[in-house]
C-alpha cells in the first residue's frame, strides 16, 4: 500500500507527523531525560551522552525535518532512464521502493524520526531498531509519529519499533525475505556485526575518522575557522573532524596558531614528535589513534612533507567517510579531489556540512561509505531501488 501511494498522500501524512511530534514535545523531552539519567548512572561518556540527549530545539530541528521532507520531490515513479530499441519496443528504468527497510542504530533519538520519514516518502514500512539506552526517547518518538499516520488516514504500523533484547536484533539480521535491507547506523562495532552476520542485504553506513589537510598555500584564518568548527562544534558526530595534516612549509607559522585555537576550543591535542615540539601540553600520539574516531575533543595530529604525503596518509588511515583540504592552490586542490578515496572530498569548507540536512535531503539515513548503490548521505533517492517497464506492441525476439 506505501508503495503505491500518491505524492499528496505521503505529503499530508509527512505534515500530521510533524505536528504530532511537536505537540509531543514535552513527553518526548521527559522520556529523553530518563534515558539521558540511566545512561549517566551506567557511568556513559559525555560524547556519548550528547548522542543521546534532546533538546527543544534538537526536537523541533525533528520536526522541521519532517516539514522539509515535504518540500522535496516524491522519487518514486522518477524515471532514470529510457529508450525505444530499433523494434520498438520501449523501455524504462523506473525508481520503486524497496520496500520493508530494518535499521539498526545506537543512541541518537533523532534518528528516529529522520528514518521514519524518510521510509514513508520513499514508499518504504521502516522496522526501527534503536538501542536500549534510547528506549524510552524511541517509544515516544513512535507514539506521536503512529498519532501522525493515524490522523491521516494510514496505519500506525507503517513506522515501527522493534523492542526486546539482543535476540531480537538476530531476528532481525535473518529475516531474509520479510525485511529487504537493513541499514546499521553507529560505532565500528554494531556496523561490523550487522555487516558480517546479517543475511538480509546490508547498506553500510561508516565511521567517521574525518582528516583536515592544511595545504602550504592555505588561507591560514579559513584553515582555524574551519579547523575549530569541523572539531569542536559538535565532536561527537561522524562529520566531526578526528585528524589535522599540516603541510611542513608552513608548519612553524600555522601550528602554533592552531594549537592555541584548539586549546581555547577545549581540544586536547595527541601528536607526532613534529608536533609536540611546539607546545609542552600536545599528548604524544599513540600509532593508533590515527586510526579511529576520538569522538570527543581530541585531535590527533601530524605534520607532513607534501601534498603527496597527505594524501597518503589518509589513504593508510581514513575510513572513507569525509576528508578535507584547505588550499588557495587549484593543482592541489584538484589532485586532492580526485586522488583520496572518500563518500565526501571538501574543498576549504568544514567537514560538518557533510550531511543530509545540510545537502537538501531533508534529512538521512545515514551516510554510507561503502561503494554500492548509494554513498554519502542518504536521503529519498537512495532509499529506492529501480525496476525495468518494458512495453511493447506485440514484439517478439527473433
Amino acid at each position: 500500500m506505501l508503495a503505491t501511494l500518491n505524492g499528496a498522500s505521503k505529503d499530508a501524512a509527512l505534515a500530521a507527523m510533524a505536528d504530532a511530534l511537536s505537540a509531543a514535545t514535552d513527553a518526548v523531552l521527559a522520556a529523553n531525560s530518563r534515558d539521558v539519567a540511566r545512561a549517566r548512572s551506567l557511568g556513559t561518556s559525555e560524547a556519548l551522552i550528547d548522542r543521546l540527549a534532546l533538546t527543544p530545539a534538537r526536537v523541533e530541528g525533528m520536526v522541521e525535518g519532517l516539514r522539509q521532507l515535504r518540500a522535496l520531490p516524491d522519487p518514486v515513479g522518477d524515471v532514470i532512464r529510457g529508450w525505444t530499441n530499433a523494434n520498438g519496443v520501449r523501455v524504462r528504468q523506473v525508481r520503486v521502493p524497496f520496500g520493508v527497510v530494518g535499521i539498526i542504530y545506537e543512541a541518537r533519538p533523532n534518528v528516529t524520526a529522520d528514518a521514519a520519514g524518510i521510509c514513508l516518502k520513499s514508499g518504504n514500512a521502516a522496522l526501527l531498531r534503536g538501542s536500549s539506552s534510547a528506549i524510552d526517547s524511541n517509544l515516544a518518538i513512535v507514539a506521536a509519529l503512529a498519532d501522525g499516520l493515524q490522523a491521516a488516514g494510514l496505519p500506525a504500523e507503517a513506522v515501527q519499533l522493534v523492542v526486546g533484547d539482543r535476540s531480537v536484533t538476530a531476528e532481525l539480521m535473518n529475516a531474509r525475505g520479510l525485511v529487504d535491507v537493513l541499514i546499521p547506523r553507529g560505532g565500528a562495532g554494531l556496523i561490523n556485526a550487522v555487516v558480517n552476520g546479517s543475511k538480509v542485504p546490508v547498506i553500510e553506513t561508516g565511521t567517521g575518522n574525518c582528516h583536515i589537510f592544511v595545504d602550504a598555500s592555505a588561507d591560514q584564518q579559513i584553515a582555524l575557522d574551519i579547523l575549530i568548527n569541523a572539531k569542536a562544534q559538535r565532536p561527537s558526530v561522524c562529520n566531526a573532524a578526528e585528524t589535522l595534516l599540516v603541510h611542513q612549509a608552513i608548519a612553524d607559522e600555522f601550528v602554533p596558531k592552531a594549537l592555541l585555537a584548539l586549546q581555547r576550543a577545549g581540544v586536547t591535542v595527541h601528536g607526532t614528535p613534529d608536533v609536540a615540539a611546539y607546545s609542552p601540553d600536545v599528548v604524544p600520539a599513540k600509532p593508533d589513534e590515527f586510526d579511529a574516531e576520538y569522538l570527543s575533543l581530541d585531535l590527533a595530529a601530524a605534520v607532513v612533507p607534501s601534498v603527496e604525503a597527505a594524501i597518503e596518509h589518509i589513504r593508510l588511515h581514513s575510513t572513507g567517510h569525509s576528508e578535507t583540504i584547505i588550499t588557495n592552490d587549484q593543482g592541489s586542490a584538484n589532485r586532492f579531489t580526485a586522488e583520496v578515496d572518500a563518500a565526501a572530498v571538501l574543498v576549504n569548507a568544514s567537514s560538518r556540512f557533510v550531511d543530509g540536512g545540510e545537502f537538501g535531503f531533508g534529512a538521512e539515513i545515514g551516510i554510507s561509505t561503502q561503494k554500492l548503490h548509494a554513498r554519502g548521505p542518504m536521503g529519498l533517492a537512495e532509499m529506492t531501488s529501480s525496476k525495468y517497464v518494458v512495453v511493447g506492441e506485440g514484439q517478439i525476439r527473433s
